[in-house]
């Protein structure tokens, strides 16, 4: 019996996720991101977050170095962010974009929906991603509908809470 991948991740699309920006510092002192939508919270105290980066990911020794990470929760209104961190060029993803340095010492988007700022608990094998486990120094929220992913595209919250 042979094992249908393309079903498969059809299958786990049904599983509606936020959008978030995943940002470190690499050695030469560069800032490095990617949209993520595999986040979970893991633990409250401590408190813990995890997200998972593919093995293949230009930006994952960036991560694996770095004492720490951020992670941006999109809002409805910043798509156009998502799809530059997604498909632009590594070195062009930041331009424009308006950032903190946090004290886990990676970016943190000014105008997301909500950030997390961490320094690294743990790195994981997971099949062909890298699980990164990290401990949230800071977080910060406000108002808003979030970006959302689902099926293999974008998707809205309609539920008035926006």
């Amino acid at each position: 019996m042979s094992f249908d991948h393309r079903a498969f991740r059809d299958t786990l699309g049904c599983f509606a996720t936020g959008v978030c920006i995943a940002s470190a510092t690499g050695a030469d002192g560069r800032p490095v991101g990617l949209t993520v939508n595999s986040f979970t919270s893991v633990s409250l105290d401590p408190p813990l977050v995890l997200f998972c980066l593919d093995n293949r990911s230009e930006s994952l020794s960036a991560f694996l170095e770095a004492p720490g990470f951020a992670l941006s929760i999109l809002s409805a209104e910043q798509q156009g962010l998502s799809n530059t961190f997604a498909r632009a060029p590594h070195a062009a993803r930041w331009d424009g974009v308006a950032a903190v340095i946090g004290q886990g010492g990676a970016p943190l988007i000014q105008g997301a929906l909500a950030v997390l700022d961490c320094t690294r608990h743990a790195i994981h094998e997971g099949g062909d991603h890298t699980i990164l486990v990290g401990r949230v120094l800071g977080f910060a929220s406000q108002p808003g509908a979030p970006l959302l992913y689902y099926r293999g595209g974008y998707a809205t919250l309609n539920d008035g809470r926006g």
